[in-house]
């Protein structure tokens, strides 16, 4: 039997991390995402990383390592969500806002308000003082999806003319911008520092929007339970946390905490019984929601 599509774009998204030396081992087997001073930490993430071959290379500088894993879950998700047309259909575009990118937040219809209160902002410094840039939202990586032309809507029957439907944000003729329909913030690494700027830049997308809330999640490749615990447990924020490779995950706490460290293998299954963890390959099913 061959292997599904969204198999050979986790096994391709594995291997992009090894080849472009995301994921590697130092000579003395310490693996590229792993706390060198934690010992839980270095033994799961050497497990791992074994286990998706990688192999003994310099690591990264961590800025370097974060951009690439940000580019690479962004094609993973190139690779596998906008083909499910039949699950969910429509003209969606799959991008990495890096700090050069054009695009902004307030380039989609449920923030554009927010450029306005930008320009207001750089005009009046007092303003600026009191209001600070909480508002202000940067994405790694966001989906979303293009307008429908009035000939699409009518696929098949007559649901639109010039007389309604004149404030639909999905209505190309109305003249507004694409819709936002996933924010995804990508953490090679979790310290507590990082883990809680992603939920930061999350209150911040729901609270700020006016309109349709758009997926709001997590891609890490963080090895150690607690600090995946930190960011995913609770509710009302974040969807869900994606670790870039579960299954391996799973087989490596499992190994390690059966040598008198089962607080660590309970710490991950209640993450994952509770879906509040899933693994990567699950996110473009998720996404079509």
């Amino acid at each position: 039997m061959d292997n599904t599509i969204i198999l050979e774009a986790r096994k391709k998204y594995h291997a992009a991390l090894v080849e472009q030396k995301v994921l590697t081992l130092s000579t003395d087997s310490v693996a590229s995402n792993a706390d060198s001073n934690n010992a839980p930490s270095k033994a799961i993430a050497e497990a791992v990383a074994k286990n998706l071959g990688a192999s003994i290379a310099p690591k990264l500088k961590g800025q370097t390592a974060g951009t690439l894993f940000e580019q690479l879950t962004m094609q993973f998700i190139s690779d596998t969500f906008p083909k499910l047309q039949h699950l969910r259909p429509g003209e969606w575009t799959v991008l990495n806002l890096g700090n050069q990118s054009t695009v902004k937040t307030w380039d989609f219809a449920q923030y554009e308000h927010l450029a306005y209160l930008s320009t207001l902002m750089n005009q009046n410094k007092q303003l600026s003082t009191m209001l600070g840039n909480d508002y202000m939202v940067a994405p790694d990586v966001v989906v979303y999806r293009g307008l429908c032309e009035d000939t699409e809507i009518n696929n098949g029957a007559i649901f639109v003319d010039d007389s309604i439907c004149k404030m639909a944000d999905l209505r190309k003729d109305n003249g507004g911008k694409p819709i936002l329909h996933a924010s995804i913030s990508a953490k090679w690494t979790m310290r507590s520092d990082r883990a809680q700027n992603s939920r930061t830049e999350a209150l911040n997308l729901i609270r700020n929007r006016k309109g349709h809330l758009p997926h709001i999640v997590v891609v890490t490749g963080e090895p150690l339970p607690s600090r995946l615990a930190s960011l995913a447990l609770g509710t009302g924020d974040l969807d869900c946390v994606y670790h870039f490779a579960l299954y391996e995950l799973l087989k490596a706490v499992s190994d390690y905490g059966s040598h008198g460290r089962e607080d660590i293998i309970e710490t991950l299954e209640n993450l994952v019984e509770g879906k509040r963890l899933k693994d990567i390959s699950d996110l473009p099913l998720d996404l079509s929601i």
